[in-house]
């Protein structure tokens, strides 16, 4: 038997429970398909790859790459320099990802930027979107090295309240983007139908056709992966087309993009900025990520293959944020060049012979006389765009919003799927996932949009941006604090620059999260019993946080803190010391042995595995 026929046999970890702060999984799987004659060596590769790769859930119970895997090509043509056959094969979890930096969220965060700031902030969405793919790469890494995505490993590394109280936070952070996805949905259903269906109806029309489209992935992994590159398509045809006909001044956009200053910018130019980077980096994408690359046959027990791996990674993964750069960028310059101080009746006067008139006199309006600045969101958006380049314009405006609520859908639908299944080790069906999980987002939404006005619906989108921003540093302290252990993650541990660039820049991060959701809270003006439960809330937020930065401290190896009594106790998980002298020299590590209930010494004799 190759080397090859070897590794792709399936193999099929037992279903096991966990108990409080371990796994019980007892390494009850087998390998299908491997004979008596393959000997101990070929015995203990498919042991170690089994251990590694273990999730405790049936391989039918996982996500959709459970039982199609797409095959990497391995010849002498593929292995001799760059191979674009390979950098194919490995094109599809890079472009899902980069979905969640294309929502209705972003466009909107987008679209008011440009209104706000004309291009004097493109540079921090440049920044941002660089940022990103710096911990998507980490995210990656970690998938691609273990054969565990984040949740997964967060299970194996946090004690069960903490790892209770992340499942809770990345699932807040899951239902915020789907309400911004129905409300972008909803909005664009709205205008493509000329009112005929009305905000509530889109609403409700999101629940029915987020089904259809889970349906689709029976097809096979490559064709879902398909229908996602046909929708990031469908957007950069959409928003380039806008940005075409707006055509911008290019000397300008680059200027925006290259020159990291503001000047002249006053408080809500700079909240505008801190806005879009809360908008572009998703806690949740992260976990996504990090779960959409085990979709790719890696034989990880050779580091070369491993080694690869990452590299062809984070290429597609550059390439499809390259991409959602562009489109994000057509969107804020289209605005920035139109509507960037304009009135509310400039736009009325350019209007006056537009079909779409009497919409706008009821939505560009204001106690001013229409000499207030306008305040920009997704419908005044595709109205100012009809009003001023024609019907066709504010229709394909809403073309490419539909095109970007479905997918984002989608991908944030799986997001919860793998954060469920990692940290509760637990499988739902996936409608009954869906229905869940789009029932919370929709009841809120749907009252809105029933009883309140397109304000109403359009202004939450910054208080739902808070809301993730208040997420991200319970997706990016543990990427740091996995992809830094050498435990875990072997010789493909992070060096020191990327410990410190990383750390450095999550901090950057998170800070500038935090003055968002602050100016948020401080605009909301609350106040009484109310204020009481934001400042008790703050501060159990910060003291979880200095929990987590503890344990991060720990996988990097601080013997300290990996020594104290009260470390090992209410921090570190009872099966491992983080030590690096446990660390395998390629990829498996104790850590992951021990989660399967089997000891090194077990592992170094095949035979008592097989009989255990």
């Amino acid at each position: 038997m190759s080397l090859n026929e070897g590794y792709h046999n399936k193999i099929e970890p037992g279903a096991g429970s966990a108990g409080d702060d371990q796994a019980s999984g007892s390494g009850n799987g087998s390998a299908r398909g491997s004979t008596a004659g393959d000997g101990p060596s070929h015995s203990t590769q498919m042991h170690q790859q089994m251990l590694n790769e273990t999730t405790y859930l049936k391989p039918s119970k996982q996500a959709y790459f459970s039982d199609e895997k797409v095959l990497i090509p391995d010849d002498d043509r593929t292995n001799i320099g760059f191979s674009f056959r390979k950098l194919w094969a490995f094109t599809g979890p890079g472009f899902l990802m980069s979905i969640a930096y294309l929502d209705p969220g972003n466009i909107e965060s987008d679209l008011q930027s440009g209104a706000a700031a004309k291009y004097k902030i493109l540079w921090v969405l440049l920044w941002a979107t660089v940022l990103g793919l710096l911990m998507q790469r980490l995210a990656a890494r970690l998938g691609v090295v273990t054969g565990l995505h984040l949740a997964e490993m967060c299970y194996r590394q946090y004690k069960r309240l903490p790892r209770w109280i992340l499942w809770i936070m990345i699932e807040i952070a899951i239902i915020g983007s789907d309400m911004q996805e129905v409300i972008g949905t909803a909005i664009a259903i709205y205008l493509l139908s000329n009112k005929v269906v009305p905000l509530w109806g889109g609403v409700l029309i999101t629940i029915v056709d987020t089904f259809t489209f889970l349906f689709l992935d029976k097809y096979g992994l490559r064709k879902l992966e398909f229908l996602f590159g046909f929708l990031i398509t469908v957007m950069a045809v959409t928003f380039g087309y806008e940005y075409i006909v707006s055509a911008p001044n290019q000397g300008d956009v680059m200027k925006g993009m290259f020159i990291p200053w503001c000047s002249d910018c006053n408080s809500d130019v700079l909240l505008q900025a801190v806005g879009v980077v809360g908008a572009v980096i998703m806690p949740h994408n992260l976990y996504l990520h990090s779960a959409l690359v085990k979709s790719r046959d890696v034989d990880r027990r050779q580091p070369k293959k491993v080694s690869e791996a990452n590299f062809y990674f984070f290429i597609e993964a550059s390439i499809a944020l390259f991409v959602s750069f562009i489109i994000n960028l057509f969107v804020v310059a289209v605005f920035a060049h139109g509507m960037y101080g304009k009135t509310n009746q400039d736009v009325l006067d350019i209007c006056t012979n537009q079909t779409m008139y009497e919409d706008a006199k009821l939505s560009f309006t204001d106690n001013n006389n229409g000499n207030d600045i306008i305040n920009a969101d997704l419908y005044k958006g595709g109205l100012f765009l009809g009003c001023t380049f024609g019907a066709a314009a504010m229709y394909i405006w809403g073309v490419g919003i539909l095109a970007a609520g479905q997918s984002s859908t989608m991908t944030g639908t799986y997001a919860g799927q793998f954060s469920m299944e990692g940290f509760l080790n637990l499988q739902w069906p996936r409608w009954c996932r869906v229905l869940v999980t789009r029932c919370i987002a929709i009841i809120p939404t749907f009252c809105l949009a029933m009883f309140s006005k397109m304000e109403d619906l359009t202004n939450m989108n910054d208080i739902l941006n808070a809301v993730m921003s208040l997420q991200l540093p319970f997706a990016a302290i543990p990427t740091i604090a996995f992809t830094s252990s050498a435990a875990i993650m072997g010789e493909f541990v992070n060096g020191l620059g990327n410990k410190i660039v990383s750390i450095l820049l999550t901090i950057v991060v998170i800070g500038v999260n935090l003055y968002f959701v602050v100016a948020q809270v401080e605009a909301l003006n609350i106040e009484g019993g109310l204020l009481a439960l934001v400042c008790i809330f703050a501060v159990l937020y910060i003291l979880f946080n200095i929990y987590l930065v503890i344990h991060m401290a720990a996988c990097m190896g601080n013997k300290r803190l990996m020594n104290s009594r009260w470390v090992q106790r209410f921090v570190l998980p009872s099966q491992n010391s983080f030590s690096i002298k446990n660390a395998n020299s390629t990829y498996a590590s104790e850590l992951t042995l021990n989660d399967n209930g089997i000891s090194i010494n077990a592992f170094n004799n095949p035979q008592s595995v097989d009989d255990s």
